[in-house]
């Protein structure tokens, strides 16, 4: 008897929102489940063009994940729970920079239109599964931009959900509070360089990339 497998097909859609042209993901495969990562949707123009959108696709948000709690990467969190009724997942590790949100709003002049952030429904691991649908990604933990970056891995379709790691050409500023340069650079070495050279990267800010572009240009990783 022969053995058929289906590999349901990722689809990826990404949004530049708020002051910081943050990317918002949205993931899904073909039974409309989907997940949001980062939402970084700010005010209400860009709340609708995301729920508009997940409208249209007739999707159905399943969870909420956030690659690390920088203000820009969570402005949208608070919209997304109100709307889909979702719990914050995040890793452990980066609760006090999600619990210095609003500071870092006012040091960034967005205090005033910041809704505050809820409290974290599930706290996430490295190597398990960020399961949706018929659909699977491992949590790779990639420390050094926040102390508790964590990314997102499809082997059957070659991308990576990098959050702020590593970006076409650069890396993650490692100035903020809990950023460290050399534990960055050695997330992005033992949990970025063995993956597949076409593994494509999708990046908290700017566009997409791969793992070979990185390794043979990124001037950081030389």
């Amino acid at each position: 008897m022969r053995i058929v497998t289906f590999v349901f097909m990722i689809r990826v859609k990404s949004f530049t929102f708020g002051p910081f042209a943050e990317n918002t993901y949205v993931l899904w495969d073909d039974t409309r489940d989907c997940i949001i990562i980062d939402p970084g949707c700010f005010g209400r123009e860009e709340e609708e063009k995301l729920r508009a959108f997940i409208a249209q696709e007739q999707l159905k948000p399943v969870r909420l994940i956030n690659t690390h709690c920088h203000l820009d990467h969570v402005f949208g969190n608070p919209f997304v729970v109100k709307t889909w009724g979702l719990g914050l997942e995040m890793h452990r590790a980066d609760i006090p920079v999600l619990e210095r949100f609003t500071e870092s709003c006012q040091l960034f002049g967005v205090g005033s239109e910041a809704l505050p952030q809820p409290e974290p429904a599930v706290f996430i691991e490295a190597g398990e599964k960020i399961t949706f649908g018929n659909s699977a990604l491992e949590v790779l933990f990639t420390p050094g931009h926040s102390p508790g970056s964590i990314s997102f891995y499809s082997a059957a379709h070659r991308f990576v959900i990098s959050g702020d790691v590593l970006f076409q050409g650069s890396i993650g500023r490692t100035d903020l509070p809990g950023g460290n340069f050399d534990v960055l650079i050695h997330s992005i070495r033992t949990q970025f360089f063995p993956l597949p050279d076409d593994t494509t990267v999708y990046s908290g800010h700017g566009p997409k990339t791969t793992i070979g572009a990185e390794k043979k240009y990124n001037p950081f990783l030389a």
